[in-house]
């Protein structure tokens, strides 16, 4: 990579007139990630000294984005072209004296190692002002044409498919749009563009007959795949989720129907991990070691220990936590509780703002009542404790290790180690009384 300060500027001033969307183009997420998101986080490896965002409509959604971040925003107030929407960070970058890298963010999908190739690439004994990324179909379509010496990089001329003869429209090497350029010489170029096409715009493009000396860096062309519409949104990300669903295959993660998992941006497998099919990963979920995540399950903010179970049909809301060995079974919900070592939670049950201790059990149908409309309250089982199937806890409560919770009990009070706890209403038995009854109400039937 190039031995110089880098700097990145990303175009997000679009309108994105052909997603119909209230949140702006850049912000639609792939993998539970805003576009510009993922893209400004494979720029981040670089280390930036400056990280410029060139916006226009939706200025204040991209604003609220990207201050996390620390990134600059630039506004391009009228819709004047590419060229004119990099002479927008010209202020933002004053005084910096390095490379800049000119990225889309509507093009999330490009890799790290590309960036730090355009960029070292300008650092080469012969290097350029200007490197151009290029890719190679075999259906080019409209896209702007590289038109590359024999023998070398080194690129003459970029030629707009509607300007191009028939030589030039059989060339497959095409025009990304992403660029990077010795920041000395950038806008003194962009000062050279002019508007005179039939749109009125300054073209970026134009930098490189300007420059005199640029060269071509190649990408695979779905790394430099653009997003304008929902159809080419869905593509992405099927895209993205099938190269993460091949690694986490290639780090040791079993995935018994891959095309019916799918991953957030971040979620973490552990080795020997099983998932089966149907299963959605949300964001901020850790799997470790040996796990498995049967069918139909959703986990969204969650951990699961080693060589626990989940599922089928479980949901693991953000907060849950399972310990190694924890099991949690067929419609079971868990929400901001802890599941200790080899407790079992196995069907029906939802546990909210709950500590379950290592090797309790929770029998099917159990319920913390942990909201009461107004407040959150917790609820705590201690080690090895039993509750029987339909009991509602009803927090703050804490079931002490050891205890047993009768089948259908509604408990209020803490219950004691190694106690039973009955809270339900005493039964009782009338010898005869359901037969009466019929007998009653047939007679009463048949003389209406």
């Amino acid at each position: 990579m190039s031995s110089r300060n880098i700097a990145v500027v990303v175009l997000a001033a679009g309108k994105g007139t052909r997603m119909k969307s209230d949140l702006h183009k850049v912000l639609h997420p792939v993998a539970g990630r805003p576009m510009l998101l993922h893209l400004l986080a494979a720029a981040d490896t670089l280390s930036p000294e400056r990280t410029v965002v060139v916006t226009g409509a939706g200025r204040a959604q991209v604003e609220a984005a990207v201050a996390p971040r620390g990134a600059q925003i630039a506004v391009q107030a009228e819709q004047l072209g590419t060229g004119h929407a990099v002479m927008q960070a010209r202020d933002a970058l004053a005084g910096f004296d390095g490379d800049v890298l000119i990225l889309y963010g509507d093009v999330p999908l490009v890799r790290a190692e590309t960036m730090r190739a355009m960029v070292a690439r300008l650092d080469a004994p012969d290097a350029p002002a200007v490197v151009v990324l290029g890719f190679r179909t075999d259906d080019p379509g409209a896209y702007g044409r590289l038109i590359v010496a024999p023998g070398s990089d080194r690129l003459e001329k970029i030629v707009e498919f509607k300007d191009a003869d028939a030589a030039e429209r059989a060339v497959t090497l095409c025009n990304s749009g992403l660029m990077a350029a010795r920041g000395a010489a950038l806008f003194a170029l962009l000062a050279k563009l002019g508007n005179d096409n039939a749109a009125g715009e300054y073209y970026l493009t134009d930098v490189v007959e300007l420059s005199g000396a640029a060269a071509v860096i190649e990408a695979d062309a779905g790394e430099v795949a653009g997003v304008n519409s929902r159809g080419e949104l869905a593509a992405v990300e099927h895209a993205w989720q099938q190269a993460r669903r091949a690694q986490a295959m290639a780090d040791g993660a079993t995935l018994i129907a891959p095309q019916t998992v799918f991953f957030s941006h971040d979620t973490v497998l552990g080795r020997d991990v099983t998932v089966e099919p149907n299963v959605v990963f949300g964001t901020g979920v850790t799997v470790h070691d040996g796990a498995t995540i049967h069918a139909f399950s959703h986990l969204e903010g969650a951990e699961v220990g080693r060589d626990a179970a989940v599922g089928p049909y479980a949901r693991l809301r953000p907060g849950a936590i399972l310990s190694d060995a924890a099991k949690v079974g067929n419609f079971v919900e868990i929400k901001k509780a802890r599941v200790g070592v080899g407790a079992k939670v196995n069907h029906l049950t939802y546990l909210g703002d709950a500590e379950v201790g290592a090797g309790a059990n929770i029998g099917a149908g159990t319920i913390t009542c942990n909201y009461d409309g107004f407040f959150k309250y917790r609820t705590v089982i201690g080690e090895g404790a039993f509750v029987g199937s339909n009991s509602a806890l009803v927090a703050p409560v804490t079931i002490g290790a050891g205890a047993i919770v009768a089948a259908g009990s509604v408990v209020v009070r803490d219950v004691t180690a190694d106690s039973l706890a009955v809270a339900r209403g005493r039964q009782e038995e009338r010898g005869g009384w359901a037969k009466r009854f019929r007998d009653a109400m047939t007679a009463k039937k048949k003389g209406k």
